[in-house]
């Protein structure tokens, strides 16, 4: 068994499937999708279902590496904004060189703030430094650099 994509349901997805790109340089995996029919229906549950999108591959992981679907079906159920502690899958995460840089780029590129820049310790992992933002359609990504503890000299220099 293997972790194989997370599906992203878009109000535009040629516009996220852009943003993940330049921002966390996903790339695509051909080929688009343009599903619809009755197994389409049957299998989303979804009656008149039709699907356009294409899945994305995610940086860090290579080729056989799980993806990011991005989908947008033709009859779109309107939410509100996600919230971090809302039950279900809260957010994706990317790892980052530089947390700032990283969150300033996310907000150039037509995203959003959600929280502020935090850094935390956590014993034996090491100081974390992490936020929330928002892609430009709202789901929550968060930005993450963890820099291991260092053991300490145990003469004390």
């Amino acid at each position: 068994m293997r972790y194989v994509h997370t599906n992203l349901v878009a109000r535009d997805w040629q516009l996220i499937v852009a943003f993940y790109e330049r921002v966390f340089g996903c790339v695509r995996v051909p080929p688009e999708r343009n599903l619809s029919g009755a197994a389409v229906e049957r299998g989303s549950g979804v009656p008149g279902a039709r699907i356009q999108g294409i899945h994305l591959r995610l940086p860090g992981l290579g080729e056989g590496g799980p993806t990011l679907e991005v989908f947008q079906y033709s009859d779109l159920v309107s939410a509100g904004a996600p919230v971090a502690n809302r039950v279900g899958f809260g957010h994706i995460a990317f790892a980052v060189d530089d947390v700032a840089a990283t969150r300033a780029a996310v907000l150039a590129a037509g995203g959003s703030p959600l929280g502020t820049i935090e850094a935390t310790v956590i014993p034996s992992a090491g100081r974390i430094t992490w936020t929330y933002v928002r892609d430009p359609e709202g789901n929550i990504v968060e930005l993450q650099r963890l820099d291991p503890e260092t053991p300490q000299d145990p003469a004390g220099d």
